[in-house]
């Protein structure tokens, strides 16, 4: 399943080292002058290969790219981390900076910040790796959004990307990253190189990684909006009265899978497309939720790909049994385990007559009910969250309740993103470490 690209991302992928800096986390107490600073992800996305032909090629020459982040908890020193992982070329930066941002392109004045990575302002990212910048102070209320800017100055294909980010971004010839607005700067809807932010928490900081496919990512949710269940659990979690700080770092991936790689997409309309639906999350789990910073409780969201994919627009040799599923839901609770992390399950949620030709038939949908009943029952997981009772039709239990359908019977709507957003038991996050009770499914605050 994994290639030597594959195997070289792995030998990248690490927790960040930290620095010794004075600061202040957010609304929580000092760090301590002189020591090190723990560091807890407040943003991050989950990146991917670049579609591949037919599919038309993005390139960047001697250009901005300014991209928009919503973050979950706040902060008064930042890092940046960007990624060339999935590049097979050194990823040439001129120069990277970070603001405030004010509306659209605009960023708010006196906040913007120049980046460090080694103590370089520019630098070449070798190809399979990450960069995390060096700390910047700069005051970053939770729930705000941030700009990072960052110049292309040579020709450089866009090989590493999050290409549904359902967030406006901007474009702009040169090097204008300095610059407050950017007048007549083309816009994107993908994120490039650009795979995560972290802020100098305070010691019972903590960050949770929502793990999972397209109904994670957001896909269908209003553009700019921030209204994909992991943004609106991580305002829940910054409404409740708790002695900690929590960030929420979104590591969906649109048509992720569980067991399978996203490169073997069938010929047809959706050629092409196979790198941008992400390596398995077998694959991915140890980069993108052991790997990020703070990380201390991981919810699971993932199989409905791995159903419906392969009597849809993936070779039928990936089909896969419950069993098949249930030995890789167990391989992602003993990682997370031997980490240290407690790890939630996620009940699957309705699909039936989904806009997707071949996606829904009885035989998938007895998968789903099965792998469902596993995850409500097996007592694995240290916590359940019952995503499928929160969003489904009482009258009719496989279709999605019609004011949470988007409209493709598969991916929920806003209102339907608020509902399980709603549907997390918060105090799932209070427990610190594994081997704590498990916390019964549907129980309240």
């Amino acid at each position: 399943m994994a290639g030597p690209t594959t195997r070289l991302r792995r030998l990248s992928t690490g927790l960040a080292a930290t620095c010794g800096v004075a600061v202040l986390a957010g609304t929580g107490p000092a760090v301590a002058a002189g020591a090190p600073a723990a560091w807890t992800g407040t943003w991050s996305t989950a990146v991917t290969g670049a579609a591949t032909p037919p599919v038309p090629a993005t390139v960047f020459e001697d250009q901005t790219l300014r991209q928009i982040v919503h973050i979950s908890v706040g902060g008064r020193s930042l890092r940046v981390r960007l990624s060339n992982e999935y590049g097979t070329e050194p990823l040439a930066i001129g120069e990277v900076r970070i603001a405030r941002r004010a509306t659209g392109a605009e960023i708010v004045a006196g906040t913007d910040r120049g980046l460090t990575f080694g103590g370089r302002s520019s630098f070449s990212v070798p190809p399979g790796a990450p960069a995390l910048s060096d700390p910047v102070a700069l005051t970053a209320p939770a729930g705000s959004d941030l700009a990072v800017s960052i110049h292309l100055p040579r020709r450089t294909p866009a090989a590493t990307v999050h290409s549904s980010a359902f967030q406006t971004n901007y474009i702009a010839p040169g090097n204008v990253t300095r610059s407050p607005t950017l007048p007549g700067a083309t816009t994107s809807t993908s994120w490039h190189f650009l795979s995560g932010v972290s802020v100098a928490a305070a010691p019972r900081a903590a960050s949770v990684v929502a793990f999972g496919d397209s109904i994670t990512d957001g896909a269908t949710t209003t553009l700019d909006a921030d209204r994909r269940w992991p943004d609106l659990l991580a305002e829940r979690l910054r409404d409740r009265a708790a002695p900690r700080d929590l960030g929420v770092l979104n590591k969906g991936i649109g048509g992720n899978r569980l067991l399978h790689d996203g490169n073997t997409v069938a010929d047809g309309p959706f050629a092409g497309i196979g790198p941008t639906l992400g390596d398995s999350a077998l694959d991915r789990f140890d980069r993108d939720v052991l790997a990020q910073p703070g990380a201390r409780y991981v919810i699971v969201l993932l199989g409905i790909n791995d159903i419906g994919l392969p009597t849809s627009i993936a070779p039928p040799s990936e089909a896969v049994t419950v069993d098949e599923m249930i030995f890789g839901y167990r391989q992602l609770i003993a990682r997370a385990h031997e980490r240290g992390l407690r790890i939630f399950g996620a009940t699957l949620t309705p699909f039936e007559d989904t806009a997707i030709p071949g996606y829904y038939s009885e035989a998938n949908e007895a998968k789903r009910i099965a792998a469902n009943r596993w995850i409500r029952t097996s007592g694995e997981y240290d916590g359940i969250i019952d995503f499928d009772r929160a969003v489904r039709d009482p009258a009719r239990p496989g279709r999605l309740l019609a004011r949470y359908d988007s409209g493709d019977h598969l991916h929920p709507n806003d209102a339907g993103m608020r509902a399980m957003a709603d549907a997390i038991p918060l105090r799932l996050f209070d427990g610190a470490v594994t081997g704590d009770p498990a916390v019964a499914a549907g129980a309240g605050r």
